[in-house]
Formats: C-alpha cells, structure tokens, sequence
C-alpha cells in the first residue's frame, strides 16, 4: 500500500508504516507542507497513493469532483501519536485494502469505521 499522510500526523509515523511494510511519505517531507487539499489529491492520484487526513474537507471534494481516484482515510480520532497511527493504518489496510485498492473513502472514529466506495455520489 502507497500512503501519503498529510499535515497534522506525525510524521514519525512514516519510519513506523515502512517498517510494517508499506510505501509512506508525508507531505511535509516532500516540502509541501502548505499544499492545497486539492493539490494534494492530485499528487496522491498521480502517484498511486492513499490519502491519510485528519481533515474532513477532502470527503467533500471527492463528492463534488466525483473522482474514482485516490483513496482518502480520514482518521477522527484526537490526540492521534504515532504508534496509534500505525496500529489503526496496519489493521484498516488489512480489512479495506481491496476497496482502497479500487477507490474508497473511509473515516474511522474510536468507535466505528465507515467506507463508501468512490465515486461519492
């Protein structure tokens, strides 16, 4: 799994991700910190990447763009640190990893974890 976290997750979490085994890179490594959230769907989208958000606003650009493309996790969860991040990434990649694969919106609380398959309508 390709995954770009975005501004406001640790970016430790990245060292933790790859060493589970997946491609992860935060968009504050790649000096883009002050990116767009349209700027930064597309670079997930042309890279093949899984978009890792606390920021809601990216749901709604998918349903208003209609894109099949890329996947966006928001996580809503407070006080995210690192070893949280990595846990709840690993475990959601392993149920959902088809339906991200394929295109999928999903929004995970600390109590429930919801998935819509792209594109929003």
């Amino acid at each position: 799994m390709r995954v770009l976290l975005d501004m406001g997750l640790p970016r430790r979490s990245v060292g933790d991700l790859a060493a589970l085994g997946f491609d992860a890179v935060h968009i504050g490594e790649l000096g883009r910190a002050r990116e767009t959230d349209e700027g930064i769907l597309a670079l997930a989208a042309a890279e093949d990447r899984v978009v890792v958000t606390h920021d809601a606003d990216f749901a709604r650009l998918l349903a208003l763009s209609r894109a099949k493309r890329p996947s966006v996790i928001h996580l809503r969860i407070p006080r995210l640190s690192r070893e949280l991040v990595s846990r709840v990434l690993s475990a959601l990649f392993k149920a959902t990893g088809a339906d991200l694969a394929a295109g999928a919106m999903v929004s995970v609380s600390e109590t429930a974890t919801r998935l819509r398959r792209l594109p929003l309508v």
